[in-house]
């Protein structure tokens, strides 16, 4: 079993800062891909960035320059730096790790979320 825990939301001004930490434990043979994604009310849960195991970084365009994606391989954590928040940035943040479990093979495993509001 993987577990995969999330922290780090909370409520911020417009313009200000919060980072986001993801750890994932259990039974991890390795990690590939940790990715956040984020969801409002009746929306898809939409990608924000994600981060190979190499380290190769990849955002979506609305948030280029404000956020950034970084790992820790030594202990199987993500980080998301959000910067010059906006309104529209207000949302639950997802974290998501591709992992190879020890006799199971490879899947896709989710945080629990974390409710990130930018507001006056």
């Amino acid at each position: 079993q993987v577990q995969v825990v999330e922290s780090g939301g909370g409520l911020v001004q417009p313009g200000g800062s919060l980072r986001l930490s993801c750890a994932a434990s259990g039974s991890i043979w390795s990690i590939y891909t940790m990715a956040w994604y984020r969801q409002n009310p009746g929306k898809e849960r939409d990608l924000v960035a994600s981060i190979s195991s190499g380290g190769r970084t990849d955002y979506t365009d609305s948030v280029k320059g404000r956020f950034t994606i970084s790992r820790d391989n030594a202990k199987n954590t993500v980080y998301l730096q959000m910067n010059s928040l906006l309104p529209e940035d207000t949302a639950v943040y997802y974290c998501a790790a591709d992992v190879w479990v020890l006799d199971s093979g490879v899947g896709r495993y989710w945080g629990q979320g974390t409710q990130v509001t930018v507001s006056s």
